[in-house]
């Protein structure tokens, strides 16, 4: 599988710090966000860093998780 190129790293770690902010603004953990979310606690820590080309279901369950609309994420 190809690796990520630089501008796609940048994306998805953008996107990570937009969880990130949300996340810590309604001061959850990683792990209750993992919870609320029904996904495993490296999961979100591993889309925080950028480090996963998430799903769009997943953009889904994290967003609900966190009381936003998707597009709020992006």
């Amino acid at each position: 599988m190809p690796s990520a190129t630089p501008q796609q790293y940048a994306q998805r770690r953008a996107f990570g710090d937009r969880i990130r902010e949300h996340r810590m603004q309604i001061g959850l953990s990683q792990e209750d966000l993992a919870a609320r979310a029904d996904l495993d606690r490296t999961y979100v820590g591993s889309v925080e860093r950028g480090e996963r080309n998430i799903s769009l279901d997943n953009i889904y369950r994290l967003a609900e998780a966190l009381g936003l609309e998707a597009r709020e994420l992006l």
